[in-house]
């Protein structure tokens, strides 16, 4: 009898333990299609994409902002404006790891002339992140993003997984490179300033697995204040 007790509540025990999990696997899959359902996309033209002449003016800040100065060891700096209101959760992911000096010391890792510059992996191999993976806000995983590839424009790196960006990031470097694909990937910035740094970062040597000979190296990556015309 007792035998049969303790199997009984053992049973219980288990079966409620798999309900919990449901429960917040379920918690978590309503929360994504929440901020999907939520999510008030801006049309394309809506996007500003203004550029600045120079960085007169910019100065690093110590609060968060939506621009950033990614500093590359030997080629000079790059702002970049990000886009909270088209990618609300890529553009968190990425802000708080800027707040965390988390690039500073980094390599783009991939480079592919005419169409990318790739960075943001610790590992520096491209199977690296941060060890925390976010929602992809693309159009293919049902969430608005009118925010192109083009020239300059900023992204989320990626498995199969459309879930899986993490901390790898890639900077568009020309338009005919990247045109087939939009939609596919977390776009949530662009380069308003300091374009000339992806140019010259594409024609560096590399090997056959599109990596540079010598490292490219990503000083450090700042919140920024710019000045409003």
């Amino acid at each position: 009898m007792k035998k049969t007790l303790c199997l009984a509540l053992a049973l219980l025990t288990v079966l409620a333990l798999l309900t919990s999990c449901k429960i917040q696997k379920q918690e978590v899959v309503e929360e994504e299609t929440t901020a999907v359902e939520t999510h008030i996309a801006p049309t394309e033209e809506q996007i500003d994409l203004s550029e600045i002449a120079s960085l007169e003016g910019v100065t690093e800040s110590q609060e968060q902002t939506n621009y950033v100065l990614i500093s590359v060891d030997g080629y000079g700096q790059m702002l970049v404006r990000l886009y909270p209101d088209v990618a609300p959760k890529t553009v968190a992911n990425f802000k708080d790891l800027v707040s965390k000096k988390f690039y500073d010391g980094l390599i783009f890792h991939r480079v592919i002339k005419n169409f990318m510059i790739q960075g943001g992996d610790p590992l520096g191999t491209g199977m690296g992140g941060s060890g925390t993976d976010i929602f992809g806000e693309f159009t293919d995983n049902g969430f608005e993003n009118n925010l192109h590839h083009r020239r300059g424009v900023v992204a989320m790196a990626r498995s199969n997984d459309p879930n899986s960006a993490s901390s790898q990031f890639y900077i568009c470097h020309k338009d005919s490179g990247v045109a087939g694909i939009n939609g596919q990937y977390a776009t949530f910035g662009y380069v308003v300033y300091g374009i000339d740094v992806v140019d010259k970062i594409a024609k560096v040597n590399t090997n056959s697995n599109d990596k540079p000979l010598k490292n490219v190296v990503i000083t450090s990556i700042r919140f920024a204040n710019v000045p409003q015309n």
